[in-house]
């Protein structure tokens, strides 16, 4: 059985428990959920966690279940909220991943399956944690391009992962790139394509997240100056929290999954997980 918390997303095959949800006018998230299924059944939950809101949703229903008498397996959450905070870069900020990790722990899953982490800290920090890599997605994406690219790693954070990528596709060529930033401000800097020239050939940035995407259309600009042919963006989680003006000016075409929200655009190719 399978509680999909989030309607527009339904990644696992199986018959779906029925419920209703709604948030009270103090702001409150609630749950009811149907009684028609077999409590002898395991249940697998889903959900995109895009606010508080969204993670309180998912503690009411595993408190309803248990109340109930369900048997609990598994939680896919693709995207991992606060994964990018898994760090304390200055005095006064929270360790954020580790508050969303130790609440889901609690819930005790047998499992907590997510997609390509945004570095090793949020699979350390769970319970019985799974991650699942993007390899496949960047190999139906190089499926899409059809035809021969350079695989571009944005930073140093990026280039264990695009090294693992690159082996899965059987040795594609990958270019290292870096930049700088400012922890108080956050503002990006000192784009750096390390590469004499790139004799035209097109080139695949690849990358987990991308928000407003400065960083990709810092690395476009300089990937340009070094001659390089198509630029192409792949992204497993677009929040794309700017939109696509600038960013569809840099790539021919930007390839993500549904793994945050559900997006339409010319620009934008989205795979479903």
């Amino acid at each position: 059985m399978i509680l999909n918390l989030d309607p527009n997303f339904k990644p696992l095959k199986g018959e779906e428990i029925r419920f209703k949800s709604f948030t009270f006018s103090g702001g409150e998230p609630h749950i009811k959920i149907s009684t028609d299924f077999s409590l002898d059944e395991k249940v697998s939950i889903t959900h995109r966690l895009n606010s508080f809101n969204d993670l309180g949703l998912l503690c009411l229903a595993v408190d309803a279940l248990q109340r109930m008498g369900a048997i609990i397996s598994d939680l896919y959450i693709p995207y991992f909220p606060s994964s990018r905070q898994d760090r304390v870069m200055i005095a006064g900020e929270p360790l954020s991943v580790k508050v969303y990790a130790d609440i889901i722990n609690h819930l005790n899953f047998k499992k907590v399956i997510i997609f390509d982490a945004h570095s090793e800290v949020t699979p350390a920090l769970l319970n019985n944690g799974e991650v699942i890599t993007n390899h496949q997605f960047i190999k139906h994406v190089v499926d899409k391009i059809n035809g021969d690219i350079l695989l571009i790693s944005p930073d140093g954070g990026a280039l264990k992962k695009i090294y693992k990528v690159s082996e899965y596709l059987g040795g594609v060529g990958v270019v290292e790139c870096s930049k700088s930033r400012d922890v108080k401000t956050g503002k990006l800097s000192g784009f750096k394509v390390y590469a004499d020239d790139l004799q035209g050939k097109d080139c695949l940035i690849v990358d987990d997240i991308c928000d407003g995407g400065g960083t990709f259309i810092g690395l476009a600009e300089e990937l340009k100056n070094k001659n390089a042919g198509k630029l192409y963006l792949a992204v497993s989680h677009g929040i794309f929290s700017k939109g696509f003006s600038e960013l569809g000016n840099c790539f021919e075409q930007i390839f993500t999954t549904n793994s945050v929200k559900d997006i339409i655009n010319e620009k934008l190719t989205t795979f479903k997980l």
